[in-house]
């Protein structure tokens, strides 16, 4: 699926929230895309990685830096890892009213069963949360 997404997003197609955040590999440098699903809680945008030590999330620790394309929109961004577990806990909680058609996924990887707020904030301590801004 995630090829798929990312050749629509090639072709210039805006799929909902979804974006193609591309970052260099920790070891080899090379571009490394996947999509995912900025949200914006009190005026800053944020991604979440459902798993935390998943090869897209270290490579946006290593690099800091990527970026975020929108169909046809392409920006530079730094990333920055969210360290307060109160806006976490914030950013995760406002996730399913977000990006409701995301919340499927993180059912299916059994970090939630419903999928309302207070669900997802339960998790913030399993999952990394990303600021992100445009440079």
């Amino acid at each position: 699926m995630n090829r798929v997404v990312r050749l629509l997003q090639r072709l210039g197609l805006q799929l909902g929230t979804i974006h193609v955040l591309t970052v260099p590999g920790r070891v080899s440098g090379a571009p490394r895309p996947t999509p995912v699903s900025p949200l914006t809680v009190d005026g800053r945008r944020y991604v979440i990685a459902a798993l935390s030590q998943a090869d897209w999330a270290r490579n946006v620790r290593a690099a800091g830096a990527g970026e975020l394309a929108h169909g046809r929109h392409r920006r530079q961004v730094a990333l920055t890892e969210v360290t307060d577990p109160d806006l976490r806990r914030t950013v995760v909680r406002a996730f399913p009213t977000e990006v409701p058609h995301g919340v499927q996924f993180f059912v299916r990887l059994g970090l939630v069963k419903r999928g309302d707020p207070d669900e997802f904030a339960g998790i913030a301590d399993r999952v990394a949360v990303f600021e992100l801004r445009e440079v």
